[in-house]
């Protein structure tokens, strides 16, 4: 059983929590995710089943969709609105500041990961270090704002969709928005609406499961596919270094139309390519 099940998360739950189900559905502890979506958020959560799991790189760094909601006047310690307020601040902002602001966003940025997350400094988790009232400095990391655009303003709340980069925390996204606004923010709802090219219409409410998988040879038809030689065959299914004769970073190799192994350019020797996953 290898594929992977578009999940429509509900609100309340952890991604975690989604995976436990999944586990159970199946009967197999081999299931991950492909990119955690908090409990407030709701939408497309790409489930790994199998030896699909191994594809979680590839799926992770597939740009994302979301719509987010804004609530203005508010400051929590989660950057969201299930957090602690720790500041509420009258503003005065029109439709027209908000477009303003998002016309002049950087597409790309250095942006500060919230303490509410699971992100490692010196061997433990942002969290961790505000559940004990600990300082810590906080890392930036460089993500790619792709599409800003305001979908609705009405008094306290604005809506916008936004694509990002892999990696982008759209709570401190709105929380850079609300600086450049010179106002404060938290974000009320999210729904990540896409994950590379699957959709939310796409995806299945966990209450009602189907137990059909998008195979792996689906997910990685827009790669580089070839289909095994005899001369090939047992270099590919031992892990042996190949000569690089394709015009591509990573080749997927079939066997009777099944995916087998993807292999990607050595990087002591660019002439030749080495397994980076094997399927067999």
């Amino acid at each position: 059983m290898n594929g992977i099940l578009l999940v429509n998360k509900p609100k309340g739950v952890t991604s975690r929590d989604v995976v436990d189900d999944i586990c159970r559905f199946f009967g197999t502890p081999k299931v991950g995710h492909t990119g955690t979506l908090d409990p407030i958020a709701t939408g497309v959560l790409v489930i790994t089943v199998g030896n699909a799991t191994k594809l979680t790189e590839e799926l992770v760094s597939n740009d994302k969709e979301y719509i987010a909601e804004v609530t203005l006047g508010i400051k929590t310690d989660t950057l969201d609105i299930t957090g602690s307020i720790l500041e509420e601040k009258e503003f005065n902002i029109s439709k027209s500041d908000i477009e303003n602001v998002f016309k002049s966003f950087p597409m790309l940025y250095n942006q500060e990961v919230p303490i509410y997350s699971a992100i490692k400094v010196k061997g433990k988790k942002l969290y961790q270090y505000a559940r004990n009232n600990e300082i810590v400095e906080l890392p930036k990391r460089e993500v790619r704002i792709d599409n800003l655009e305001l979908l609705d303003f009405n008094d306290n709340t604005f809506t916008f969709k936004v694509v990002v980069s892999k990696g982008t925390y759209i709570r401190s996204l709105i929380r850079d928005i609300c600086d450049n606004l010179n106002v404060i923010g938290t974000m009320s709802n999210l729904t990540r609406t896409r994950q590379g090219n699957f959709k939310l219409e796409d995806c299945q409410d966990i209450d009602n499961l189907s137990r059909e998988l998008i195979p792996i040879e689906e997910i990685l038809k827009d790669y580089f596919n070839v289909e095994l030689t005899k001369d090939l065959e047992k270099k590919v299914l031992n892990g042996s270094l190949i000569d690089n004769l394709y015009d591509s970073e990573k080749v997927v190799f079939k066997k009777d139309n099944k995916v087998v192994a993807i292999y990607k350019i050595y990087e002591k020797d660019n002439t030749k390519m080495k397994p980076d996953k094997m399927f067999i």
